[in-house]
């Protein structure tokens, strides 16, 4: 027999459902806020809690014949290099897909022609608030060399789907998002 003092299953959200009372800003930084949530929750308790208020973010898979565009960078988080999809920012008033198509001229100077959403999904939901929205970009052409923002060093490197596929996860792609990312890849190549 269990010692489990409580256990549940219903079709009712509204068990589940938590009720945001008041915000506050707790520190502005340049990828976002940091903002305390006083929520309620279903029972009527008040818990205080923190979320980063950032902006949408965007990767693209970029694919040419048998090889994945990707790119090396350092990551602070970590402080390790990490090998990743080309993406990042979605700028204030730019759509998910224009956000797409800048980020992968800026980091790699090329530009597709066809790009296809695959999904947008919630990074991580219990600490962002943002969604990243995933492209899959053919047809590469070259038109330029790389635009990066100031603070930004990156190279770009053409690795092959086998090694991308069968790394994924292992350093030096460490990248959780990236991962996600390559799902959505698959379920698109094999539905398509």
């Amino acid at each position: 027999m269990s010692d489990y003092s409580f256990c549940q299953n219903s079709e009712d959200e509204k068990q589940l459902t938590w009720k945001p009372i008041q915000k506050h800003v707790k520190l502005e930084t340049v990828i976002g806020n940091v903002t305390e949530i006083a929520s309620e929750s279903p029972e009527g308790s008040v818990g205080n809690y923190i979320v980063m208020d950032c902006p949408d973010w965007v990767i693209v898979i970029a694919e040419d014949k048998d090889e994945f565009l990707m790119v090396k960078q350092w990551r602070h988080g970590t402080q390790s290099l990490s090998i990743e999809f080309p993406g990042g920012v979605i700028d204030p008033g730019e759509s998910s897909l224009e956000g797409a198509l800048r980020e992968l001229r800026e980091e790699t100077g090329c530009f597709p022609k066809t790009i296809v959403k695959l999904r947008e999904l919630s990074p991580n939901p219990a600490l962002f608030s943002n969604k990243v929205h995933f492209y899959y970009a053919t047809e590469l052409s070259q038109q330029g060399c790389q635009d990066l923002d100031e603070d930004e060093f990156l190279n770009y490197m053409r690795i092959s789907k086998n090694e991308v596929l069968e790394n994924m996860g292992k350093p030096p792609f460490i990248h959780g998002l990236m991962s996600s990312a390559l799902l959505a890849y698959i379920q698109y190549k094999k539905n398509s």
